[in-house]
């Protein structure tokens, strides 16, 4: 009956032009096309795709069937048809109209959820890339909506931890990022090829989006396997090194992609990647250089001259944002982007001038919320080797800024989270009117004398910098009785700028530890009045 309502469907359309075809005509040859594929009729309506005289039917109509097909495909999984089906779609993929097919497969590839997100993505990748293949304008729209729409719908997936959990591929992620890859390929290979043609500069900036985006997700939670082990067995290697072949390939040198993060004025002009949020492309460049410089892809095509202490100032940036991060995925690899940077430098050799820097006081800051904070022993105790590392890494008045000031308030905020105020193991409790009246008061009253003193310097600075411009004398900064190097004004407002941080930083912590003491002593005075 259904083959029956079908043919007589298409014997009418068969006299007609293809603008004559009505709204109804398309609705009426999808209901009797899909009831033909849930009764069983494949053969029939294979017949009738490939009859030469439906030709402009099927290309205008046929695309309505993609839908049901690629469901019987997904749910059908034994069913003694599934030959049938595969033909069905790719003919429907050679005969239809490709702009209609692209939104088609696009909707197919939103509509599933938890383990059938990789299933139809795995399904429809190839007819997808043949799809966009034959569509001559707007290719690289129809990548870029192709490329984001697959990333929104990975990035719904959860992240393999485990080397068990990765071989196993419950949802189907690793072999989804290969898939991917292969996908992207032939676009990435057109840009290459045809480097002068300026829609493919458009197609180019898609791809870029694209890598930029893989490298926040999957690959910024995603964990590897230990290098010493097969690299071909890893799949997020394997895509980590793809990725980062394809920004190689039609990027900038990869020097420039890599050092350029952060500068105001950056050598790589990805148009609207730059657009993006800026925090997004922050976790990207944080992933990127985790890597290059601990999982050692492609570190061969950096410059060997690079100093270890120019690296560790350019990967601070990236390990706070690690460390800014809850994920234990993600905060473990800002361990060990930073231990590989330690590593590299000679004790006592980290100048103290590095401490105006921000990500230098962060950095330590955030391995103390690792040690206070993480659940997990190891990464614990990771965190204190690593501030252990840092502060040995320091010149002798670095360590005093460093450890005198932050570490005794981090160690101080430790002790009052951890120490029960009713035994007072560390003799914190019975200590604190010591502690308040001859630390926590006097540095109140000195941060406070340091900032309206650096403000002061601040407010002169700016009032005369148009005479220093002027003349182009160099200014000089006095600070605990002994001058620091003449400098450059720029240069003098930078430097009184980031001590103003330091202090906001300091008293932040301050705050936090006065906050915590009264939350418990008001806490411990409110239970000692219920027992009497």
């Amino acid at each position: 009956m259904a083959v029956e309502e079908l043919q007589s469907i298409i014997k009418r359309c068969q006299i007609l032009e293809e603008h004559d075809f009505k709204e109804e005509d398309f609705g009426l040859f999808q209901l009797a096309g899909q009831r033909c594929i849930e009764e069983g009729h494949t053969d029939q309506l294979i017949a009738i795709i490939q009859n030469e005289k439906n030709k402009v039917i099927i290309k205008t109509m046929g695309w309505n069937l993609v839908g049901p097909v690629v469901r019987c495909l997904l749910w059908n999984d034994k069913d003694d048809k599934r030959k049938d089906y595969f033909l069905m779609l790719d003919l429907l993929v050679k005969l239809c109209n490709p702009k209609e097919l692209l939104l088609g497969l696009l909707e197919l590839i939103e509509e599933p959820s938890g383990k059938q997100i990789s299933q139809i993505i795995l399904l429809l990748l190839q007819p997808l890339q043949t799809v966009i293949q034959k569509l001559r304008n707007n290719k690289a729209y129809s990548v870029g909506l192709a490329l984001s729409t697959l990333w929104s719908q990975l990035s719904l997936l959860p992240v393999p931890y485990s080397k068990e959990q990765i071989q196993t591929d419950d949802y189907g992620l690793c072999q989804c990022c290969k898939a991917l890859i292969e996908f992207t390929k032939p676009f990435v290979e057109e840009v290459i090829n045809d480097k002068e043609n300026k829609e493919n500069e458009k197609l180019k900036d898609e791809l870029l989006k694209f890598c930029f985006k893989s490298l926040k997700c999957p690959l910024l939670t995603a964990q590897f396997l230990e290098q010493s082990e097969e690299a071909g067995s890893d799949p997020f290697r394997c895509f980590a090194s793809e990725i980062i072949g394809f920004l190689s390939a039609i990027g900038h040198p990869f020097p420039k992609i890599i050092f350029n993060h952060g500068r105001k004025k950056r050598t790589w002009d990805y148009l609207e990647v730059e657009e993006e949020e800026d925090k997004q492309l922050a976790d990207s460049m944080a992933s990127l250089a985790y890597l290059v410089f601990v999982q050692g892809i492609s570190i061969d095509q950096l410059p060997m001259v690079l100093s270890p202490s120019y690296l560790l100032q350019f990967n601070m940036g990236h390990i706070e944002v690690f460390l800014q991060r809850t994920e234990e995925s993600v905060f473990s690899k800002g361990l060990e982007l930073l231990e590989n940077g330690l590593l590299r430098i000679e004790d006592n050799s980290i100048l103290y001038q590095y401490l105006e820097i921000k990500s230098f006081l962060t950095v330590p800051q955030g391995l103390v919320k690792v040690m206070t904070l993480c659940p997990i022993e190891t990464l614990r105790k990771k965190s204190l080797a690593m501030l252990q590392l840092y502060i040995n890494k320091l010149d002798s008045q670095g360590k005093y800024t460093l450890f005198r000031i932050m570490a005794s308030l981090n160690l101080l905020r430790y002790l009052v989270i951890k120490d029960n105020e009713n035994n007072s193991q560390t003799g914190l409790w019975t200590e604190l009117g010591k502690i308040e009246n001859n630390f926590l008061k006097p540095l109140h009253t000195g941060l406070n004398m340091s900032k309206a003193h650096y403000e002061a310097e601040i407010k002169n600075s700016q009032e005369n910098s148009q005479a220093v411009q002027k003349s182009k004398d160099l200014c000089s900064v006095t600070v605990g009785g002994e001058e620091i190097p003449n400098m450059p004004p720029e240069m003098q407002l930078k430097v009184l700028h980031s001590a103003l941080f330091t202090f906001d930083l300091i008293e932040s912590v301050l705050a936090r530890v006065e906050e915590l003491i009264e939350i418990k002593t008001k806490s411990t005075s409110e239970e000692n009045v219920g027992i009497k």
